[in-house]
């Protein structure tokens, strides 16, 4: 059975964890127009530490996962746009070379749609970042100077989460509200695909190594792929209510995502062959994750406030974070060669070093939650989501 909506997003509420709060069928299409713009604020940056190391050697248990097959239906909408004028915000620090911005400049861009929790972003082959409109039921794109449209999903109130530019040249995006994938084109024309098992709803999604988007299913503890022509496999995860949240290709030529229940990593092959690896000690709720330039995978451990690193076969180090309670969610390996992060409750950008010191950045707005967004955008910026913010975020690296 379905999640009703609301129910799904006052469940994710709990899950996103920011001091103000929360996260089918075929459909027609609407769109909805607007510009918005504002003042902004500017402030300095926060204090560098050197993070402290924790380290543990990974067990792995593996499991060869049964599928589960389907052929997929598809609907399309051409969707309704509308574009932002762009206001923005800045906070700057110390100045690197000449004509760039300096490092930790960060620019914020309101979101067209009020109240639309703006969540996870991507960068799309049109040179564009796209992003998802939690409660807006949107999906909006970004140009490098900040001119948004968005795009609404024709079935309603489906949640659309985490987005990923896949080998067809288009954008897919999960619904957690909904038993669908999604797909857009650049010109904003989106298919909605059959994907997991009816009620399973998907979270975290990325193309993978096979030419594949594989996601998350968290509420039927499974890992889903689906081919660009819309068929579907189901893969089960060993451990029961492992909650499955975040996944991305590894440098190994597997995917790995992450546990938000118990403190696991998994791993799973392009055939479905699935291994756990214990991420680190303690109770925690790991979120984002990306591969660093070293070659490893680097996570977030929301629940015990530390950046986590693991080695292909399964080596853990964590990595404290200075602002105590920051909750580090979302992360990804910057092209300066460090690491970026959002603290969702923190209202921080954070950066690290390979060597583990960590930097951070308040973000201008208040209470923004970034949350599940980061990204490095086509102009060499990170970009990113601001939850209750309403708005999208850039800062220098």
């Amino acid at each position: 059975m379905q999640l009703p909506s609301l129910l799904w997003v006052g469940f994710l509420a709990a899950l996103v964890g920011c001091s103000s709060g929360s996260r089918g069928g075929n459909g027609g299409s609407a769109s909805e127009g607007g510009t918005l713009g504002g003042a902004g604020t500017t402030t300095t940056k926060g204090g560098s530490t050197s993070g402290g190391l924790t380290g543990s050697s990974a067990v792995s248990a593996n499991s060869s996962a049964a599928s589960t097959t389907s052929s997929a239906v598809s609907s399309t909408s051409s969707a309704g746009s509308a574009n932002s004028s762009v206001a923005s915000t800045t906070s700057s620090t110390s100045r690197t070379a000449c004509c760039a911005l300096p490092t930790g400049t960060i620019t914020e861009f309101p979101v067209p749609t009020a109240n639309s929790q703006p969540d996870d972003i991507a960068v799309g082959p049109d040179g564009n970042l796209w992003f998802t409109e939690l409660a807006g039921n949107k999906i909006g794109r970004i140009t490098p100077t900040g001119v948004i449209t968005e795009f609404l999903v024709p079935t309603p109130a489906v949640a659309p989460f985490s987005i990923a530019a896949g080998p067809d040249g288009n954008m897919w995006f999960s619904e957690g509200g909904a038993s669908n994938i999604g797909r857009i084109t650049p010109e904003g024309t989106i298919t909605e695909l059959p994907g997991p098992t009816d009620g399973c709803g998907s979270v975290g999604i990325t193309a993978g190594p096979d030419g594949n988007l594989w996601f998350t299913e968290e509420d039927c503890n499974k890992i889903g792929r689906i081919t660009p022509s819309g068929t579907v496999a189901e893969f089960s995860i060993p451990t029961a209510m492992s909650l499955p949240w975040a996944i991305l290709a590894g440098p190994d030529g597997n995917l790995w995502f992450t546990e938000q229940s118990c403190p696991n990593m998994g791993r799973v092959t392009p055939t479905g062959v699935i291994t756990e690896f214990p991420a680190t000690t303690g109770n925690q709720t790991c979120g984002g994750l990306t591969v660093g330039a070293d070659g490893n995978i680097w996570f977030a451990e929301g629940g015990i406030n530390k950046i986590g690193r693991i080695t292909p076969s399964g080596t853990v180090t964590g990595f404290p974070v200075p602002t105590a309670g920051s909750d580090p969610s979302a992360i990804v390996a910057g092209p300066d060669g460090n690491l970026w992060f959002a603290e969702q409750d923190g209202n921080n950008i954070g950066r690290m070093t390979p060597l583990g010191t960590i930097t951070e950045f308040p973000i201008p707005t208040q209470a923004s939650c970034p949350t599940n967004g980061l990204a490095v955008g086509p102009d060499g910026n990170i970009w990113f989501t601001e939850y209750w913010g309403n708005k999208i975020g850039r800062i220098a690296p």
